[in-house]
């Protein structure tokens, strides 16, 4: 094996096959990447068998194809660490990479790349194209409220579900839930798989372009989305997910409109003093007036008041400051609308003007 390569070509795909690499596995061989070079391109994959990139770059010069797998995080450190637009220079000798630029010289250690696990193939059920923007803008919408080494390891991902010309994504935790959903122009089946955590946050990673398409394939043990020059693949899930619909709120009769801006500006004030630990702010809300309350064990207590469109009876509840925190950064919109039904009920927040995407927040006791 023999190649040229820019070291800034050769950097962006480095980065991103890197995140696929887990940096403590009892397989040495899922701590390195696979290097494979043909007559024109570089290829990268990284994997740590639940979740594999794959990404490309030019080579230029003299080329001799090959292929071997080479420690993911030295090489990306050594990258890093060259000065932009070098050339480097790279020979496989034995069971060594050598690597010139410069007058800087590395010599890796290498494994065969025949040993190296490939995720299986498999057969797509499910394959449509959207632009990244909406991929994403559905994604970063949802991913926040993805519970993390839960038990119930269903929840410790994000929900994808195509139905109609919809594609929609659901996240919860069990304490809330987000589901923001995008009308893609495309008649889809009925289908629902759950992409895990690591799977969602890499595949987020592959989305730059706003305008550019990603394609995505969907099987029933895995998930492919492939852009111009990196192949993402996760496997899936193999849980069900709750029923999203009957957390939704119904029936809520009290409705209120406020100034995204200043009510995320007092909670974020007003959660200074909540307890640390418990993160709870009391909301009562009267006619023309929603009042934030925090206190913590310390005797300490904050209060702020602000205006908001309300016509209904008074009201009290308590809430997570975090969570509501969590949601109204999420939001787009400049007013947010607020369904409540009681002081123990879910609350349902919304942007006032789009309906793209939804939260369900449930009430803490104080």
């Amino acid at each position: 094996m023999k190649f040229s390569i820019d070291r800034d070509a050769l950097l962006k795909p480095l980065q991103l096959v890197c995140g696929a690499v887990e940096r403590r596995h009892n397989l040495p061989i899922l701590s390195n990447l696979l290097i494979e070079v043909s007559e024109d391109s570089l290829k990268l994959t990284g994997t740590d068998l639940e979740v594999e990139l794959v990404g490309q770059a030019p080579i230029q010069g003299e080329v001799e194809v090959g292929s071997t797998t080479v420690p993911a995080k030295k090489l990306l450190d050594i990258v890093k660490s060259l000065p932009e637009q070098v050339e480097i220079k790279i020979e496989q000798q034995e069971n060594k990479w050598l690597l010139r630029s410069g007058r800087s010289r590395f010599s890796l250690a290498t494994l065969p790349a025949s040993d190296y696990p490939n995720v299986e193939a498999f057969q797509a059920e499910i394959e449509f194209s959207l632009k990244q923007g909406t991929l994403k803008s559905i994604i970063d919408s949802t991913q926040f409220s993805m519970a993390n080494q839960d038990v119930r390891y269903y929840l410790n991902g994000l929900l994808f579900e195509t139905s109609g010309t919809s594609l929609k994504a659901i996240a919860t935790d069990g304490h809330r839930l987000a589901l923001s959903h995008r009308d893609i122009g495309i008649a889809l089946p009925e289908k629902q798989v759950i992409v895990p955590r690591k799977g969602v946050v890499e595949m987020s990673r592959l989305l730059e372009s706003e305008d550019k398409e990603i394609n995505i394939a969907i099987g029933d043990s895995a998930i492919r989305a492939t852009t111009d020059n990196a192949v993402f693949t996760s496997k899936l899930v193999d849980g069900r997910f709750p029923d999203y619909r009957r957390v939704l709120p119904k029936g809520g009769d009290k409705i209120v409109v406020a100034s995204r801006n200043h009510l995320k500006q007092a909670l974020t004030r007003a959660s200074i003093l909540s307890n640390e630990k418990f993160r709870g702010v009391r909301i009562q809300l009267e006619p023309g007036l929603l009042r934030i309350t925090a206190n913590n064990p310390e005797q300490e207590e904050a209060e702020e008041i602000i205006d908001v469109e309300y016509n209904a009876e008074n009201l009290e509840i308590g809430f997570n400051v975090s969570y509501l925190l969590d949601v109204l950064n999420n939001l787009a919109s400049d007013d947010v609308r607020i369904t409540l039904i009681d002081g123990n009920s879910s609350a349902l927040i919304e942007n006032h003007a789009e309906e793209d995407s939804m939260y369900v927040v449930m009430p803490m006791r104080l």
